[in-house]
C-alpha cells in the first residue's frame, strides 16, 4: 500500500485527490495538510510513502518546501501537483528533491500512474516537460531568468501577476527590505530597467500562470 500526504491549500482541491486516490487499488490518503508549514510538520511525525505537493501554500512553498522535506527526510518521495506550468518549474522541483512533476490539468489515470511509479521507487515526468528539459539542456543561449535562484526565480513570477514587495515579503516570510534587494538582482541580471519591462519579459517567456501571494 503506498501511503500518501495530500499537501494543498484548498479544501475542494484536498477532498477531490481524497476520493481519487481512495479507490485506486493500492493507494491510500494516510494524511494532509493546508499549508507547507503543516506540510513539513506532517512529515517529521509521520512515515508516508510519498508527498503530493501543491507549489502553492501559505507559508513555506515551492522549491523550499521541497528542500525542507528532503532535509528533513532525505528519502522521502515528493510528486508535485500544481497549477504552474511543467516548462517553468519541473527542471527546478526536480533539482530540488522531487521524484515528478504533474500539472493539475492531468488526466486521472497519469496521476495515479505517476504515484504507483514513484512509490516504488521510480521517477515521473511527463514526455511535454522531458522534451523541455532536453531542449533547454542543449541550447547554449538559455533564457537570462535560467540562471536567477529558486528564490529570485519565484520573487520574478510573484512581480510580474501584481504582487507588491509587502505581500510577497508576507508570502515568504522576507523582510520588505530582502525582497526589494532581490528585486534589484533580478532586474540587473535580466538587464532590465523597471517592473514594467519585467512584466513584459514574464509575458514574453510564458511565466505568467502564478497566481499572487496569499
Amino acid at each position: 500500500m503506498i501511503r500518501v500526504l495530500v499537501a494543498d491549500d484548498h479544501q475542494l482541491v484536498r477532498d477531490g485527490l481524497k476520493q481519487i486516490l481512495g479507490s485506486a487499488e493500492g493507494v491510500a490518503v494516510a494524511g494532509e495538510a493546508a499549508t507547507g508549514d503543516e506540510a513539513l510538520a506532517q512529515v517529521r511525525q509521520h512515515d508516508y510513502d510519498l508527498v503530493l505537493l501543491d507549489m502553492s501554500m501559505p507559508g513555506l512553498s515551492g522549491i523550499d518546501l521541497i528542500k525542507r522535506i528532503r532535509i528533513e527526510k532525505p528519502s522521502q518521495r515528493i510528486l508535485v501537483l500544481s497549477m504552474h506550468g511543467e516548462q517553468q518549474y519541473a527542471a527546478r522541483a526536480l533539482k530540488a528533491g522531487a521524484s515528478g512533476y504533474l500539472t493539475k490539468d492531468s488526466a486521472t489515470k497519469e496521476l495515479i500512474g505517476a504515484i504507483r511509479r514513484i512509490g516504488a521507487g521510480g521517477l515521473y515526468i511527463t514526455e511535454t516537460a522531458a522534451a523541455s528539459l532536453l531542449t533547454q539542456a542543449q541550447r547554449s543561449d538559455a533564457p537570462p531568468h535560467s540562471l536567477l535562484s529558486d528564490r529570485e526565480f519565484e520573487i520574478l513570477r510573484l512581480l510580474a501577476v501584481g504582487s507588491s514587495p509587502t505581500e510577497i515579503g508576507e508570502h515568504l516570510h522576507l523582510s520588505v527590505k530582502t525582497v526589494s534587494t532581490h528585486k534589484t538582482r533580478i532586474l540587473d541580471k535580466l538587464k532590465l530597467g523597471s517592473t514594467a519591462e519585467l512584466v513584459r519579459y514574464a509575458l514574453e517567456h510564458g511565466l505568467l500562470d502564478a497566481r499572487p501571494a496569499d
